[in-house]
């Protein structure tokens, strides 16, 4: 009886093991089958830098567009720029037009696509698309920068890649031109201009040179800031006796106001879905940053943890804010995250984020400057014009 009774045990155990075993392959087949269902899959890890090959462009313009790309994709901080690398970008460029591929290890064709306009052009659309298709972040190389020069001895508005190259002078008013905001798709740039004798808010579309006076209220217009869709302006307006921030249509209408306080109202800057406001107010003392609804309202202190806050700029994810800071006898740049938690990135003035949320530019000892907010790795991007300030980043 005991030993019929441990045969039915052990032949018990033997059927649950091999049920077991078959259960397992079972698994392991199903998952290879669906692996092999699924698309490749390129996994970047935070911190990580893809080692990727630029082989010369062929081409009449394959020297320029070559250069252009390999300053793009090295600046964008994702990248080693390496003779042995899991991803090779290759093409060729002349005539206006550029056929661009990068291929992995294997040979496989991960990115092909042709771009049509000048070599910098292309070469940057290229760039962008190589980071976004190895990445999946947004690039930058193909936006622009504008912001005010004293070349000419006097402030006036500049525009340019968002490298530097290809600067160029807008205004020629020989009076006084501040606080430039170029638009999300780098068509607009508003400014506020002394032509008239007073402080009013104009703007510049870079396609065709045209310009108009889009805000002339009495008193002060200054500190125009685009919303996300390009549809909308905040600014300062100072009509009602103190600068008070408004919002206007682009053209100028339907001005709005927001904010109703003893202080001053300044820097102000849209949240991504343009249904908020970042701004400076010295309503309780010194500057501090407010938050408040796009359509008015109360404004909402943020805690920084630094006594003096200006020109708040708002990345694009909507995670962070840079600003200004003023210590040390000397004004610094801070980044805030929302989440909590400031830090100081450098010194210098009027950050402005890129579209990828990573990198910024300001202003220190008159020259322009990028900093990769990641890696802290800063580039002087431009000098030689004057004193360069009050940058600004198309999106």
């Amino acid at each position: 009886m005991t030993k019929n009774f441990r045969s039915q045990i052990s032949d018990f155990r033997f059927c649950r093991q091999t049920s077991a075993l078959v259960l397992i392959s079972i698994l392991i087949l199903s998952s290879s089958i669906f692996a092999e269902e699924e698309p490749p899959t390129i996994t970047v890890s935070k911190g990580d830098k893809i080692n990727l090959t630029v082989s010369a462009l062929g081409g009449g313009e394959g020297t320029l567009a070559t250069k252009t790309l390999q300053n793009d994709l090295a600046l964008s901080g994702y990248f080693i720029l390496s003779g042995n690398a899991s991803y090779t970008a290759k093409g060729t460029a002349s005539g206006g037009s550029l056929q661009g591929q990068v291929a992995d290890r294997s040979g496989g064709t991960v990115l092909s696509k042709s771009y049509s306009g000048s070599a910098r052009e292309n070469a940057h659309r290229f760039a962008n698309d190589i980071i976004e298709t190895l990445t999946g972040n947004k690039g930058v190389a193909n936006s622009k920068i504008t912001f005010i020069a004293t070349r000419s001895g006097k402030k006036e508005v500049y525009v340019a890649d968002y490298d530097g190259s290809n600067a160029r002078q807008l205004t020629h008013d020989g009076v006084i031109s501040v606080h430039p905001s170029i638009s999300p798709d780098a068509r607009h740039i508003a400014y506020t201009g002394y032509q008239s004798g007073y402080p009013d808010v104009y703007a510049i579309d870079l396609a065709s040179g045209a310009r108009n006076r889009i805000v002339n209220f009495p008193g002060t217009n200054s500190g125009a800031s685009f919303s996300p869709d390009g549809g909308r302006i905040a600014l300062s307006v100072s009509k009602d006796g103190n600068p008070e921030l408004y919002t206007v249509s682009a053209g100028g209408g339907g001005a709005r106001r927001l904010t109703h306080t003893r202080g001053v109202e300044s820097g102000p800057t849209w949240s991504p879905s343009g249904d908020e406001i970042i701004y400076s107010s010295d309503n309780s003392g010194s500057p501090q940053l407010y938050r408040i609804s796009a359509s008015g309202g109360s404004g909402q202190l943020i805690s920084t943890g630094h006594g003096y806050c200006t020109e708040p700029n708002w990345s694009p994810d909507g995670k962070k804010i840079a600003f200004n800071v003023r210590g040390g006898g000397e004004f610094q740049v801070a980044i805030c995250d929302l989440g909590g938690g400031t830090r100081i990135v450098s010194s210098g003035e009027n950050p402005a984020w890129g579209a990828d949320s990573r990198h910024i530019i300001f202003t220190q000892g008159g020259a322009l400057y990028m900093l990769d907010t990641v890696n802290s790795h800063k580039s002087k991007i431009l000098d030689g014009l004057g004193k360069i300030t009050e940058p600004s980043w198309s999106r």
